[in-house]
């Protein structure tokens, strides 16, 4: 099994340092990911990549959110977070806020709706 698919916690805190590089951080504190944050790839893995990069780049051909990238690397969200924004600096991936709900209809308006097909 590779390194990206084995339980965090097997290798202790010290593969989760250098995986991250030492970083807890993004290096972009102007990225904001949060846990439902969509991520897809810009393309497969280049040769020569961090095994935990390349697997995020497998993982995210089709989007997945930062909560699903970290359970399926097994790590948690903020070594996930670390390596996703790697990727976003090198600009591998890119990512994106989910699809706001659609906001309702005012309750005014409904209730003048309801009282219209209460008259027909």
């Amino acid at each position: 099994m590779s390194d990206a698919g084995r339980n965090w916690d097997e290798g202790g805190p010290e593969r989760l340092y250098v995986i991250t590089g030492g970083r807890s951080e993004p290096l972009q504190p102007t990225t904001t990911l949060d846990l439902v944050t969509l991520i897809v790839a810009k393309s497969g893995p280049k040769p020569g990549m961090q095994p935990e990069h390349a697997a995020i780049m497998r993982l995210c051909q089709a989007p997945l959110s930062v909560a699903e990238v970290s359970a399926y690397l097994g790590l948690p969200v903020s070594a996930a977070t670390v390596l996703l924004d790697d990727l976003l600096v090198a600009q591998q991936v890119l990512a994106r806020a989910p699809v706001a709900r659609a906001q309702l209809p005012d309750l005014a308006l409904i209730e003048a709706v309801i009282d219209g097909l209460r008259k027909l």
